[in-house]
């Protein structure tokens, strides 16, 4: 053998070696995706426990489920053209608005990529779940969440992430020579789900009885507690966990040194943000408490609330600042908290999970910081450009409000429209009588089991619900005995005989009285147990009693009627009810 043979030996031996590890290099990167994507993914269970303890009993199922949808609806959107408006680019190159490319994922090879870009657009449109808790139509929620992972939020996304969008860091000319810095979403995700669910809640309205006015004319607000302050803080630790996997994955790829770097930093800096505003809201809270009162309180969702204000808040400029600057944005956010929740009250919009003070208030906070904290040292390895105003001059600032103006005016020119239309057409907010018994009897059938939630009982209510919806199945049954008996007819060539209206007007009325004899029954049965337990009817805050509700349906309603056409009943459904 001579040495021309060695030396082809040697560079097989080493094509072999270089080919395994690059193989084995994909093979991590493809697996920090994943994990950071289940991550991520798991906080849709911390969102789902948050909402759980926040609404009421009589709510729990109905809330469950569009926690889950959310999942479904995200997935659907984002595969369709969600991912491709956000990441497809544009083959021509440039810079562009929308990407206009990959539909269907067509032509994406790393799809793991998709599943980590995927989760964090099932959290944007979490976030509003909480907010239009109890009140929300079920048809309602799942429009909204699919416009907002299919359009409105991939075209943030693109502009601030993709390497061809007109506000990102990494285009050839950046905005300003800097452009705007967002290293996992605070700006993208947590202000654009943010401002989506303030919009959304200043349409809907706040949940019958939330707001009051005192004698001074001050708008006051009820306490409407959840059921469960165990699944609130079991919510809270479980998005904690997930926060690891939304900020350290967002450096995408884990064996190069540089970014294994960034990634540590990142989570070193969600850890002292999170603690940093759970302390301060806390402290905050009981100090506030102290001079209002004289007595010193510490409250528990306080600080779960400011722990969870510090993770938004730090989730723009984790790898990019230092642990003292994580510590002072979390403090900061913990106060701004307070700020936006008595805020929220004084304007009268209801939040039943104070999403918009976190997700709104932490996320233009958390952008602004960036422009402040940037470190140099941390910037330098992912981009070249001006760091924060503490370090620098102030052009990554201005670029980072150019981008918050920008995500303002994004989210409120589609999203406004869309939930006014939603009004408009009775298909957003849910019937009065079925919010006070509850979204659960209506759209599911009835409570959980256990029911212990003292708010969940108003037998009088749920009694006229059913005598309703009774009333509604008859009208429909008589309506379509009515286009059989002209079909017939039609078939026949014989026309209506006077005994077959007579036979067919007794048929109905009959039903009528049935159905009105049930529902006396039920009414003194409810009464009697009442009376023999001590029980209250109507005692929801600002609800009047059940016989006003009553009365107030029937002003509007029509008389009875024997025709079978309009079904003999005595009450219209003047609420949409199913």
């Amino acid at each position: 053998m001579d040495q021309a043979d060695i030396n082809q030996i040697q560079d097989q031996i080493l094509q072999c070696i270089a080919s395994s590890l690059d193989d084995t290099q994909t093979g991590v990167e493809t697996f920090f995706l994943i994990y950071a994507a289940s991550l991520v993914f798991f906080m849709q269970a911390g969102f789902a426990m948050l909402c759980a303890g926040s609404v009421r009993m009589k709510n729990l199922q109905n809330t469950m489920l569009k926690n889950l949808l959310d999942a479904c609806g995200a997935s659907i959107g984002f595969y369709t053209v969600g991912y491709a408006f956000a990441w497809g680019g544009n083959s021509s190159g440039g810079t562009t608005f929308i990407g206009t490319e990959n539909f269907f994922l067509m032509n994406v090879e790393q799809k793991a990529f998709w599943l980590f870009q995927y989760a964090f657009a099932a959290t944007s449109a979490t976030i509003v779940a909480g907010t239009l808790a109890e009140r929300c139509q079920m048809l309602a929620y799942l429009l909204y969440s699919t416009a907002l992972t299919a359009f409105v939020y991939p075209v943030v996304a693109h502009a601030v992430w993709n390497s061809t969008g007109f506000l990102s860091t990494f285009t050839a000319e950046p905005l300003l020579g800097v452009g705007v810095v967002d290293f996992a979403g605070c700006l993208v995700v947590h202000t654009t789900g943010g401002l989506t669910a303030f919009i959304a809640a200043a349409v809907l309205g706040p949940r019958n009885g939330r707001f009051y006015y005192d004698a001074d004319g001050k708008r006051c607000a009820n306490n409407f507690p959840g059921h469960s302050v165990a699944l609130k803080v079991l919510g809270v630790l479980i998005l904690w966990f997930g926060w690891y996997g939304f900020n350290t994955g967002s450096v995408h790829y884990i064996t190069n040194k540089d970014q294994a770097f960034l990634a540590q930093n990142a989570a070193v800096n969600t850890t002292l943000a999170a603690a940093g505003g759970t302390i301060t809201a806390l402290l905050a809270k009981s100090w506030l408490v102290e001079r209002e009162t004289g007595e010193a309180h510490f409250y528990l969702t306080d600080a779960i609330m400011g722990c969870l204000i510090g993770l938004v808040s730090i989730t723009g400029s984790c790898a990019y600042v230092e642990s003292w600057a994580a510590i002072v944005i979390g403090l900061v956010s913990g106060i701004l908290y307070l700020i936006g929740s008595r805020l929220m009250i004084r304007i009268g919009i209801d939040d039943a999970v104070d999403g918009v003070p976190v997700h709104l208030v932490g996320g233009i906070w958390g952008s602004i910081a960036v422009g402040l904290f940037a470190s140099p040292e941390y910037l330098d390895i992912s981009r070249a450009g001006s760091a924060g105003l503490f370090y620098s001059n102030g052009k990554l600032l201005a670029c980072q409000l150019i981008g918050i103006i920008f995500v303002i005016g994004w989210v409120s020119i589609l999203m406004l429209p869309f939930f006014s239309i939603l009004h408009y057409l009775g298909w957003l907010r849910a019937d009065n009588l079925e919010e006070i018994v509850g979204l659960d009897i209506s759209y599911h059938g009835g409570h959980v089991s256990g029911d212990t939630d003292a708010e969940s009982s108003h037998q009088e209510e749920e009694r006229l619900y059913f005598e309703r919806r009774e009333q509604r199945r008859l009208k429909e049954r008589n309506k379509l005995r009515r286009r059989l008996l002209l079909m017939d007819v039609s078939v026949s060539g014989r026309g209506i005989s006077a005994s077959d209206s007579r036979r067919n007007s007794r048929a109905s009325a009959t039903e009528s009285r049935r159905v009105s004899r049930a529902s006396t029954n039920a009414s003194n049965e409810d009464t009697a147990n009442n009376g023999a337990n001590g029980s209250r009817r109507g005692s929801a805050p600002g609800i009047g009693s059940a016989e006003d509700m009553e009365n107030c349906a029937d002003s509007s309603a029509p008389t009875a009627s024997s025709d079978p056409e309009e079904g003999g009943i005595g009450q219209e459904n003047q609420g949409g009810v199913p």
